[in-house]
């Protein structure tokens, strides 16, 4: 996985920067409903949605938390109220925020159980009637159907921990029901050849490829062999599910 503290410096630079963080913020902000007042973004990263999110909604209040200390300076830089915070046991009081966020959050988490725990927190700290924005199935919106994906295709994880099924049954469980879904374009995000064995040789798909012993040399051969080798393919399009917290539905787990 990556050093997301060594990554901060380079983050927005290489994930598509403010056109692709604008159209997240769009998106989100299509599903939050206008009378929230405050917002949690849980793992922030650098803040630059989170920023966009504020800047687009005046009136809500916008906080961020994550848990690496480099990308929550660069977050407070942004946005000013960032805390620095495990998702699966955010320090914050029951029914606290009107709306809660995770944007490129859930399918880090690859520990049996993170992916149930930072949604039973998110229910927590929601007000009833709140509501939960989360990607799901982050990955699989980069198999847009190119020659780089068939080369991933026999070393790629046979279950992503933000699978939609997965996502939404721990909703229903805490108490979060699905209200919504939208979709937004991933710009800068279509893939070459050469950034991809880039990432490969960094560690960018650890959520997404599984690649023990030798495999990453050998896929970085294949992806060496490709055709245009700086031409981008097709852009991704990310999904988001918005969830409602269930008026008088108990309060979920608290922090430990």
């Amino acid at each position: 996985m990556l050093d997301y503290n060594d990554e901060a410096a380079v983050y927005d630079s290489t994930r598509g920067g403010v056109p692709r963080a604008e159209a997240a913020a769009a998106a989100v902000l299509g599903l939050i409903p206008p009378g929230a007042r405050s917002l949690l973004d849980i793992g922030c990263g650098t803040g630059l949605v989170t920023e966009r999110i504020a800047a687009g909604r005046p009136g809500l209040r916008v906080s961020g938390s994550d848990a690496a200390p480099g990308m929550a300076r660069v977050a407070e830089q942004r946005i000013g109220a960032v805390v620095l915070a495990d998702a699966r046991r955010l320090p914050f009081r029951d029914r606290a925020v009107d709306a809660v966020t995770a944007v490129w959050l859930l399918h880090l988490l690859r520990e049996e159980g993170d992916v149930r725990a930072v949604v039973a927190q998110a229910a927590r700290v929601l007000r009833p009637g709140g509501v939960f924005v989360t990607t799901v199935e982050k990955d699989a919106s980069h198999d847009v159907g190119s020659d780089i994906d068939e080369a991933f295709a026999p070393y790629l994880a046979p279950t992503p921990s933000d699978a939609t099924h997965r996502v939404i049954e721990y909703g229903a469980e805490y108490g979060l029901d699905v209200v919504g879904s939208a979709l937004f374009r991933g710009h800068g995000q279509g893939r070459t050849p050469m950034n991809a064995i880039s990432g490969v040789r960094r560690g960018y798909y650890a959520s997404r490829l599984e690649l023990p012993g030798t495999a990453a040399e050998r896929l970085v051969g294949i992806l060496t062999a490709l055709p245009g080798r700086d031409r981008r393919r097709a852009e991704p399009e990310y999904r988001l599910m918005a969830f409602r917290r269930r008026p008088g539905s108990a309060d979920a787990q608290r922090p430990t």
